[in-house]
């Protein structure tokens, strides 16, 4: 991402609402109330999520990677497993499932899209395939409808990270993380919108939802207002300290209210990119389904990529790669089962993630696609 000093003074007064608006105002509200962990802000920042979203719940916890291994748990997945997976993804999806004992067997990927596909997951399923965990790169929804018959019959369970993707839809209009799934989203610093630090979970029924809620708070069933009353409590089972302070449900509830206003310049963001990078030569822009999208990235792949790298780092744009693939990794790598990944590889050491945050303007957008430019010519 962009600094200020990288872009000029544009971008300062854009940003300004992000950096300086109600949310502190939200934030100092909820420590005045001394909701300085899981209270009733979580309670009511859940509610509204599963409001915007349409579902029956929505439960909040610290961040994606323990929303990801909570939905694993809670799906019954544990050691010996086999959970298909891209190995184009963020290192936590992989410590999720290795955070159960599972093991990652890695899919392969579309090339222009960076998501696995019905085929590419099919090809990968084996005996001891309990769960697939779909990625929705960029924002982009992955639909495995087709695939739906087969998962039933075997008893495979969908787990979605969808960590890119809140606010996006599938092309039948159905928003992401209303399909039946284990959804699994991140309100980090740089998603569509943040609680600072923070995830959710989307359950398939209610006794799942009350599952999931015992095990975020260390195998506690009752909730905070509960215990503040009581002179005691039980402990049901396992659980991990995976809940969502008060103070970071109020900046996301702030954010989801104004969830439709950094939707709206993601997506007008992202068109700039695809209008500027059109006629640029030897550069393809990773295809995120823009009209059903809220875009997380804005992703190229480029020849000699790690020379580009360098050289816009050294002009002053401040680029990234999302992400080097898993199936590579010496954390991962004695315990990856996986089928040859040629798309994976082959686009692994070209995908260059360009400065994208909302408030950019075309102008930032015209610095770095000419710098761009410049470079490979």
């Amino acid at each position: 991402m962009l600094s200020r000093s990288d872009i000029g003074p544009a971008y300062a007064r854009n940003a300004a609402p992000f950096l300086h608006g109600p949310e502190i105002e939200a934030m100092t509200a909820a420590l005045m109330a001394g909701q300085y962990g899981h209270h009733t802000e979580t309670e009511q920042f859940e509610a509204e999520l599963a409001a915007f979203l349409g579902v029956p719940d929505v439960v909040a916890v610290s961040r994606c990677t323990a929303a990801l291994h909570l939905a694993l748990l809670a799906a019954g997945i544990g050691r010996g497993d086999d959970v298909v997976v891209p190995a184009q993804t963020f290192c936590a999806t992989v410590h999720a499932i290795r955070a159960v004992g599972a093991v990652p067997r890695f899919a392969d990927v579309d090339p222009h899209t960076q998501c696995v596909t019905a085929d590419t997951v099919a090809a990968a399923i084996t005996d001891d395939t309990r769960a697939v965990l779909p990625v929705h790169y960029g924002g982009r929804a992955v639909d495995l409808r087709a695939l739906a018959p087969e998962l039933a019959e075997h008893r495979i369970t969908v787990v979605e990270d969808a960590a890119h993707a809140f606010g996006s839809r599938h092309r039948d209009g159905r928003l992401v993380g209303t399909t039946g799934a284990l959804t699994c989203f991140s309100f980090g610093p740089i998603k569509t919108i943040t609680s600072i630090e923070g995830g959710a979970i989307v359950p398939r029924d209610r006794r799942e939802a009350e599952r999931l809620r015992t095990l975020r708070l260390l195998g506690i069933r009752a909730k905070q207002a509960e215990r503040i009353r009581s002179t005691d409590y039980l402990v049901d089972g396992t659980g991990l300290p995976y809940h969502l302070s008060a103070v970071h449900a109020a900046v996301g509830r702030v954010q989801l209210r104004h969830h439709h206003i950094v939707a709206e310049r993601r997506v007008t963001l992202w068109r700039a990119y695809a209008r500027a990078l059109v006629d640029i030569d030897n550069v393809e822009l990773i295809d995120v389904d823009i009209d059903y999208t809220i875009p997380f990235n804005a992703v190229v792949r480029v020849p000699d990529r790690d020379v580009v790298f360098a050289r816009m780092k050294e002009a002053g744009i401040g680029v990234g790669v999302h992400y080097p693939p898993n199936h590579t990794q010496p954390a991962f790598r004695r315990w990856t089962r996986h089928r040859p990944l040629p798309a994976t590889e082959a686009t692994a050491s070209e995908l260059l993630s360009l400065p994208f945050h909302p408030a950019m303007t075309e102008h930032d957008v015209t610095t770095v696609t000419s710098t761009l430019t410049a470079i490979l010519s």
